[in-house]
Parts: structure tokens; sequence; C-alpha cells
């Protein structure tokens, strides 16, 4: 892709999320969210090739849709109530249509079907983009709305979300669809939680944004997508491999990473909020999608080619990581031990 067109894309994205963030009204909100989905088009389409012009087609239809309910939520809340401040939206009908259009945009269940097939048909630093950057806007509207949703349809959405996300993930031998429906599990822990706490939830979601930009950029570097050339890549970089395993385990939410802090305060809040019964369901549904991390840290590092495989044996890379994914690496699994200071923030 052009350089220059690329700049314009990106500065797009970032402008479409600031406008989004930093709005109070719902017009400024819908119209960020617009400008975000128009520019991410190019970038999943950018390599021309037919499942990048079917996943940029299906982002186009499913966030255009979302963005359609969102406005018309906020138009019959005006209606109703004469506010088009987002924080004043008190209309029933208007709060469950928003969590819909809401739900969609994130890829939350039952309107996650769009998501792996999108994740899927881009590159790996767009889909980076999808995963973290793209959801920012929307949970920023989910964060300001939510003492106005339904707790109780959050918590159904949740657990399907974390159950969906962990069966639809079981069976997968492309990363970026295991990386998807990881996406639409933890979007579970952060929706559940909404209600009760939501500055858990922008912690959750800053947490998991991390750690998947660690593995995203990780897998860029050894220019791997599929299981079967993940089991050949240690010969690439093993060092890299070895961290690339300490980051999905700390994406499973294992301690004593940095994945297991959103878990942890999460399951002691639904406590507080005499929720155990949700709080144990959620934990057990997580043991699934624990089961393709640990499969995919297997194939990472534990692997030895070529008795399980045919690929040929990868040549060693002398260059040295990249800064920034040392320091993502570090980050996504060393913060556990200074929790208290994280806790202060929220």
């Amino acid at each position: 892709m052009n350089p220059q067109a690329k700049l314009i894309f990106t500065s797009s994205l970032i402008l479409g999320t600031t406008i989004t963030i930093s709005s109070n009204h719902w017009i400024t909100a819908w119209a960020g969210l617009e400008i975000n989905t128009l520019a991410i088009l190019p970038l999943i389409a950018k390599s021309h090739h037919p499942r990048a012009i079917e996943a940029a087609t299906k982002y186009f239809l499913t966030q255009a849709t979302a963005s359609a309910l969102l406005l018309f939520s906020a138009m019959m809340n005006a209606w109703y109530t004469g506010q088009w401040d987002i924080t004043q939206l008190t209309h029933p009908t208007a709060c469950l249509i928003l969590t819909s259009a809401l739900a969609m945009k994130l890829g939350l269940a039952p309107f996650h079907f769009w998501f792996p097939e999108v994740l899927q048909g881009s590159p790996l630093t767009t889909a980076l983009l999808l995963s973290t950057l793209m959801k920012f806007p929307p949970m920023t509207l989910l964060f300001m709305t939510s003492p106005s949703l339904n707790p109780t349809l959050l918590t159904y959405m949740a657990i399907l979300s974390t159950a969906l996300g962990g069966w639809m993930g079981l069976n997968q031998t492309q990363i970026r669809k295991i990386l998807a429906f990881s996406s639409i599990s933890h979007l579970g822990w952060m929706a559940i939680i909404v209600s009760y706490h939501p500055k858990l939830t922008l912690l959750n979601f800053y947490l998991y944004s991390l750690i998947t930009a660690t593995v995203f950029l990780t897998l860029n570097t050894i220019k791997t997508s599929k299981l079967s050339t993940l089991m050949t890549t240690w010969t690439k970089t093993p060092a890299l491999s070895t961290m690339l395993l300490l980051t999905l385990l700390s994406l499973a939410g294992l301690p004593p990473f940095t994945g297991f802090l959103p878990k942890w305060l999460i399951i002691q809040e639904l406590t507080k909020q005499s929720m155990a019964p949700a709080a144990t369901m959620i934990s057990l549904l997580s043991l699934l999608s624990l089961f393709f991390y640990l499969r995919l840290a297997y194939c990472a590092t534990i692997t030895l080619p070529p008795h399980t495989t045919n690929h040929i044996k990868q040549w060693h890379i002398s260059k040295p990581t990249p800064s920034a994914i040392a320091i993502l690496t570090t980050t996504s699994t060393m913060l556990l031990p200074i929790s208290p200071l994280i806790l202060t923030t929220v």
C-alpha cells in the first residue's frame, strides 16, 4: 500500500477514535465510529485477495448495521426524553437497542458471527487493530452508558460469549481465528462486570489489548498464521518463542502473570455483588479457552520438527528482537507484583 494512503488511513483511525471517546453528544460519537469503520476497510482489503475483500465486505455490513442501530437508539431516547447526552440514556427500549448495537460493534455473543471471519481475512497487523484499537470507542460508550443498561441481559450475554469463545476455538487450526474466539471470550469477562464496576472493565480491556498486541506482533515477526507452521518456528527465534509461551499463558489468565489480575478482581467483585454462581460459571467456561492457549503454547515451544509436520526446518534469524516486542512481552507477563499500584488507579 502507498505510504501516503496508509498515513491517511492511520490518522483517520486515530481521529475517529479520539472523536468518539471525547464526545458527550450521540451524533459526534456516531460520526467518530463511522470515520473509524471507513478508515479500517482499505487496511483489511489491501491484499486484494478474495478472502480479504470478503472480510472487508462482512465488516462493513455489520458495522453499518450496528451504527444504524446506535443512531436509532439515540434518536429514540432524544424523542422521548429530549436528551442527546450520552450519559442521559434513560428510555428502556433505547437501552436495549444500544446494548445490541454495542454488542455487534464489539463482537459480543450472540452478535459475534462476523469477527472470526473478518480477522481470518485480514493481515496480522490489521487483525491487531481490529482486536484492540477498533474496540476502544464502543467500549468507551459501554462504559459511559453502563448505569442505564440491563445488568441481567449483560450477564447472560457475557456467559454466552465466554462459552462460545471457548467452545468454538477448540478445533481451530488458524491462529487468527483462535485469537478471534479468545477475544470473544475476554469480552464476556468485560461485559459481566460493566454494570457493577465499570473501571474494572476498562482495566481488563487495557491489559487484554497489551497482551494481544504482544501475541500479534510476535506472530508477525516470525511470519506465522497457522498451527502447522508455528510448530517449526522455534528454530527461527528460540527466545521469542519462549516468551510467546509465557504471553499465551498470561492471556489465558494464569497466575503469576499479568492476565490473572483482571480475572481475579472481576471474580472478587462478582462475589461482593452476591453473584457467586455467575462467577463460578464464567471461571469454569474460561477453562475451555485455556485448552487452546495451551495448545498454541505447546505448538510454539515444545513440538520438535520434522517429526510432527512436513514443513522444512527454518533458518535461525540473526536479527535482534524489536525493542517494542521486548517491552510489551515484559509488561504482559510481569505486572502482577505491582497490582496494588494498578489498583490505586481503579
